[in-house]
């Protein structure tokens, strides 16, 4: 028997320490890589096509395509920034509401942590000496109160640069995609036929590993992002044959 007298306890602990939890951690920078990819693919990829369907030359529509991804990054990746500073400010907010009525109105918001607790199925003599512990820890109550009667995280300070940089960056590659024939076939007829086989095919590969990430059956995901790819360049290529005859 453990020197406490609890040996359930103690080796819990010790297989607490030997396991090694393998959750996936990272999902915000997933999303963001899935919003810049997503959008890089698709908008330059219909564009490309729309001024295909209008017969210009392959370096008018590289330069209007590179125009656009450089454009598109930046308010991309601007808008990534003021989403995540957005979440911060919301949360500093509510911490300091959280502050102040843990120092105003301490007994309500210790009938609170009882409630939470309840709602697990924690009885009231069970979580009477978990109340009157965080009661007696300020710092620790108000870490409570904000993860679990708010469900807010403390967001990282570089939240929100890391945001923006990685769906421009994430734009930029996707967005360059649907280009590349472009640069390399100096018929746009010709390029256009390139560019739907290259970036569908990069729609599936992308579809698929978004779906193993978000937890959507990958290949229905790569045959959903594929056609929305797909439809989208159908669209903007029939519309400028249309005003274009």
């Amino acid at each position: 028997m453990a020197a406490n007298g609890h040996p359930d306890l103690e080796k819990q602990r010790l297989l607490l320490h030997d396991h090694e939890e393998k959750h996936f951690t990272s999902s915000e920078v997933v999303r963001d890589i899935i919003i810049g990819v997503s959008d890089g693919l698709t908008v330059p990829f219909a564009l490309a096509a729309g001024l295909s369907g209008a017969d210009v030359t392959s370096s008018i529509i590289l330069i209007a395509g590179v125009a656009e991804v450089a454009a598109g990054a930046i308010s991309m990746g601007l808008g990534g920034y003021l989403a995540a500073k957005s979440e911060a400010d919301h949360y500093y907010r509510e911490l300091k509401r959280e502050q102040e009525e843990i120092i105003s109105v301490p007994d309500i918001e210790a009938a609170e942590i009882a409630e939470i607790l309840a709602q697990y199925g924690v009885e009231p003599h069970e979580y009477e000496p978990v109340v009157n512990a965080l009661r007696r820890n300020p710092e620790a109550w108000l870490d409570f109160m904000m993860k679990f009667e708010l469900g807010l995280e403390k967001p990282n300070p570089m939240r929100a640069l890391q945001s923006a940089a990685t769906i421009a960056l994430s734009y930029v590659i996707g967005g360059m995609v649907p280009l590349m024939p472009y640069m390399v076939i100096p018929i746009a007829d010709k390029a256009v036929l390139a560019s739907v086989g290259i970036t569908l095919v990069a729609l599936l590969i992308f579809g698929f590993v978004k779906g193993h990430f978000t937890g959507d059956r990958p290949f229905r995901s790569a045959l959903q992002t594929a056609l929305i790819g797909a439809v989208a360049s159908a669209a903007a290529y029939s519309i400028a044959k249309l005003f274009r005859s």
